[in-house]
């Protein structure tokens, strides 16, 4: 850990700002390509769709920036987090959804403009155009996505349902590319766009194919998961252990995440996102879960010695990101699983925990935990009652009340949606500086 943290301060650019830069330095390059093979690959046929294909253009760099976002890319997942990644991911979706409606809309007008015709029977007459019908169904796809995707709708489907319709996308992904080929001369209009839309393609699908399907099942085949044993830890919550061949190569750190599956116990479908709550020590991987579905409550009863299914590791939750030699760990519920991980690599003897519980016998690992920080000479705070009862133990006062050096430190947070937030609020309100605050929502939408 000490090594780490003087790894992390002889870095003049912090991991998490240096992906980013990365990320938002491709975008704009190809933007500006985009641009200029724009600007020389000539005009449409009259103005409104010469704005048309602006837009389609754009829409074309909208799809494999969404593609790179969830191509689950190690670099990118250690430093950003696949939590940001998701938001970033949703947001230019809705981006692209806008983009490809006024694209169309765009060139129906101009068709309409250009024939003196009704924009319903321009339409029409554009749907029996095999190159323009693929555009359209494209567009439909993104459309059905988009709004099975909207808070409210997303609330009322079960993950596995949303996630079935979205996987569309890349049915609409590939309908589009066919549609650019026939369609547009950007494509064609020199030897270099040809070039480079061809490698910005491959490379965008090579990406995902390479994070999301080959990478997964050739480590599966490598290091052969299979169920060690499986612990109770009390009536709600179990801890699964999974042994493999090789673990020791497998680049797993404290505080990141797996996705399980366990085909032998749940339909193939059926994953879940889990915590390593151990260090990952060349051994074994030990998730520990609440029972809060029918997936996590089946745990308990995975047969020892059946074979796993691990996607990962995942997650931005890691020392990697260590700025301070001080750490606050603010835990709430089963969120101490990553913070319990973090501790045995905790080499500091200046660390705090915070585990914000109902009551004491909702602790999960709570032995673990206070033994850890024990032999750490550290300090763990139980905060246990109702939200409501009281005052909220994460006011900004409280919180230094509780840790009066708190800006000084690095700070953890793992936890419920509503208390993760409210601790972010707080940390904000005390001024503890952005680089220091380390906090991941762990989720598969």
């Amino acid at each position: 850990m000490e090594a780490t943290i003087s790894r992390v301060r002889q870095s003049t650019i912090p991991p998490v700002i240096a992906a980013r830069w990365a990320l938002w330095t491709f975008v704009i390059v190809n933007v500006v390509i985009v641009e200029i093979l724009f600007l020389t690959a000539g005009t449409g046929k009259n103005g409104t769709l010469t704005v048309a294909k602006f837009f389609g253009l754009h829409a074309a760099v909208l799809m494999l920036f969404q593609l790179l976002l969830v191509a689950r890319l190690p670099w990118l997942d250690r430093r950003i987090g696949m939590d940001r990644l998701t938001v970033w991911h949703r947001w230019v979706g809705f981006t692209l959804l806008w983009t490809l409606l006024t694209h169309a809309v765009l060139v129906v007008l101009g068709y309409a403009r250009l024939d003196d015709a009704s924009m319903t029977k321009t339409f029409f007459a554009l749907a029996g155009v095999p190159a323009s019908l693929l555009g359209m169904l494209a567009a439909a796809i993104v459309v059905v996505i988009a709004a099975v995707s909207a808070r409210q709708v997303r609330r009322r489907l079960r993950y596995e349902t949303w996630h079935a319709l979205h996987l569309l996308l890349y049915v609409a992904l590939g309908l589009a590319f066919v549609h650019q080929l026939q369609e547009t001369t950007t494509f064609s209009s020199s030897a270099f766009a040809t070039v480079y839309w061809w490698a910005l393609w491959l490379f965008a699908f090579g990406a995902l194919v390479t994070g999301r399907i080959v990478m997964p099942v050739w480590r599966n085949a490598y290091h052969r998961f299979e169920v060690a044993a499986v612990v109770p830890e009390s009536d709600s919550v179990v801890s699964v252990h999974v042994t493999g061949r090789h673990l020791d190569k497998l680049p797993a750190r404290a505080g990141q995440f797996c996705i399980w599956r366990f085909p032998g116990h749940n339909h193939w479908w059926l994953a879940n996102p889990f915590s390593l709550s151990a260090a990952p020590d060349g051994r074994t991987l030990r998730l520990t879960a609440k029972a809060v579905g029918s997936a996590s409550a089946g745990l308990r009863h995975v047969p020892v010695g059946s074979r796993a299914f691990v996607e990962g590791p995942y997650g931005a939750f890691t020392s990697l990101h260590r700025t301070r030699p001080g750490a606050l760990l603010i835990a709430g519920g089963v969120g101490i699983t990553p913070v319990r991980a973090l501790l045995e690599e905790e080499a500091a003897d200046d660390v705090v925990v915070l585990y914000r519980v109902r009551s004491e016998e909702d602790a999960v690992l709570g032995d673990e935990v206070r033994t850890l920080v024990g032999d750490l000479g550290g300090r763990l705070h139980l905060l246990a009652g109702r939200t409501g009862e009281g005052a909220p133990p994460f006011d900004p006062e409280n919180l230094r009340a509780l840790v009066p050096d708190v800006a000084e430190r690095d700070v953890y947070v793992c936890g419920p949606p509503a208390m993760t937030t409210a601790v972010l609020t707080s940390l904000r309100a005390l001024k503890v500086p952005p680089r220091q605050v380390h906090a991941e929502r762990f989720g598969l939408a």
